[in-house]
């Protein structure tokens, strides 16, 4: 296991950033205390996802949310390698909406992952896919991707889980792990609030940071056995710098699948749209433990006026608790996970700066390569299992999370620093004034796609590319 090269802190998007020593409208809905599970069977998986305003309760305040199936989040659904999925999406929100598969390996196209599909409110679009037989073990994630309204929806509680189930699975100390899932979220009490452009540029967050849609629930920590934790952050632009009182994690996935070692972590810090696994060992005093977010600047963004916007994830809150439970047999720690093989060196080497700036008729934007969004312009054309490597630059002063849809890719270095952990991902923080590179190669589909920062404001606001795969 990697210790000391114990990589205290898991930051972002390593591969994240690694530091060494990092329903029924007219009722209200409790979040339950796990989403409905829909699990495949047979190798097929049909599911009917509402998307419907709502009211939900967080605590003391009824608010009026959007969420899948009348639950926040919406529900977990599971298949495994070679299942066929098939998603029968109605629309009953007053905006026009869609999905996007978080994670997934499926074509970008037709009725998979077809980020360009526009459902309108009041019509329904069935989708419908099979995940390759080489499909790694993910904790991937759906989520509406109608460019423009991105931000506003997952930010009214509009995401679920969706988890592939594979080799990972079977190691036995995981096998016989608890397991849990945690989707962290994050929603405003102010319903009446007008949503300022200040809070626009830097990415809107809420001041009611829930867990499986509810304030500070409560998990159990088998004693003496293992905890899995899949963890998700599924705010619009909130990031989560976790720790638990007194118990490390030991890394044991990424966004793109199993790692090679566990990793003993003191900190985990997830951005927008980045997921993990980690296991928990049940090996302190019996007694209720707390998981808490920690202070993270996530930077600034300058206005006019020489005013200056920071993010409101400036002090420590309790968003779980995890209780010992009786003992169980002794479970050791897995010592080796799924093998990871680098990639090799890239065919072509690109760059893209990720910066913000004044647009006639739209005001402030952000960029990519000093170009907003459009959907009729390819930016960039790659060739299929060709690899790449690309140089993620972010000048500015405040972090931007990558994201690219489809393929997972191999974080190489920060900056003139090699990356210490070889991993798959699919995001990756670039803090300010960061240069990332990243290698990538795209494999056994052909179409467009796109990659963006996964501040969802950002996103809506331009900062996206057009990537075709020929």
């Amino acid at each position: 296991m990697l210790n000391r090269r114990k990589l205290l802190t898991y930051m972002a998007g390593t591969s994240g950033t690694i530091l060494l020593s990092q329903c029924n409208r007219k009722t209200i809905s409790q979040a339950p205390a796990m989403p409905n599970t829909h699990i495949s069977q047979d190798g097929f998986l049909s599911v009917d996802m509402v998307a419907q305003e709502m009211p939900m309760q967080f605590g003391r305040n009824r608010l009026m949310q959007w969420g899948y199936n009348g639950q926040i989040p919406g529900p977990r659904l599971e298949a495994k390698p070679g299942d066929t999925i098939q998603i029968n999406f109605q629309n009953q929100l007053p905006q026009t909406s869609n999905l996007h598969y978080h994670g997934l390996h499926i074509p970008p196209t037709g009725k998979a992952d077809n980020v360009f599909i526009a459902v309108p409110p009041g019509e329904q679009f069935s989708y419908e896919f099979t995940l390759p037989e080489n499909h790694p073990a993910v904790t991937s994630w759906y989520h509406p991707h109608y460019h423009g309204q991105v931000a506003e929806q997952v930010f009214k509680g509009l995401a679920g889980l969706l988890i592939v189930r594979g080799e990972l699975d079977e190691i036995p100390e995981i096998k016989a792990a608890s397991e849990e899932f945690l989707v962290l979220q994050d929603f405003s009490a102010n319903r009446n609030a007008h949503l300022s452009h200040g809070a626009i540029m830097l990415g809107r967050e809420g001041e009611l940071v829930t867990v499986n849609g509810k304030i500070k629930p409560e998990f159990s920590i088998p004693a003496q056995g293992l905890l899995r934790l899949h963890l998700l952050n599924a705010s619009s632009s909130r990031f989560y710098r976790l720790s638990l009182d007194e118990h490390p994690f030991y890394l044991i996935a990424t966004d793109g699948g199993a790692i090679s070692e566990p990793v003993e972590l003191r900190e985990l810090l997830l951005a927008p749209g980045e997921r993990v696994q980690v296991l928990i060992s049940g090996d302190r005093p019996p007694s209720q433990y707390t998981l808490s977010s920690l202070p993270y600047d996530r930077g600034t963004v300058g206005m006019m006026g020489h005013m200056r916007l920071s993010s409101s994830s400036n002090q420590t809150q309790a968003i779980a608790t995890f209780k010992y439970t009786e003992p169980v047999a002794p479970i050791p720690l897995p010592k080796t996970l799924i093998p990871i093989t680098p990639l090799p060196e890239p065919q072509t080497l690109r760059q893209f700066t990720l910066n913000h700036g004044m647009t006639p008729g739209r005001g402030m934007v952000f960029l990519i390569n000093d170009r907003v969004f459009n959907h009729q312009r390819i930016d960039v054309r790659v060739k299929l299992n060709q690899i790449e490597e690309w140089e993620i630059i972010n000048p500015g002063g405040m972090d931007h999370p990558f994201h690219i849809h489809l393929n997972s890719f191999q974080v190489i270095g920060r900056n003139q620093t090699p990356e210490p952990l070889l991993a798959w991902k699919d995001v990756v923080n670039v803090r300010r004034g960061e240069t990332v590179r990243l290698r990538i190669q795209y494999q056994d589909f052909i179409g467009k796609t796109v990659y963006h920062c996964h501040i969802l404001d950002h996103e809506d606001q331009g900062m996206m590319g057009m990537l075709e795969i020929v």
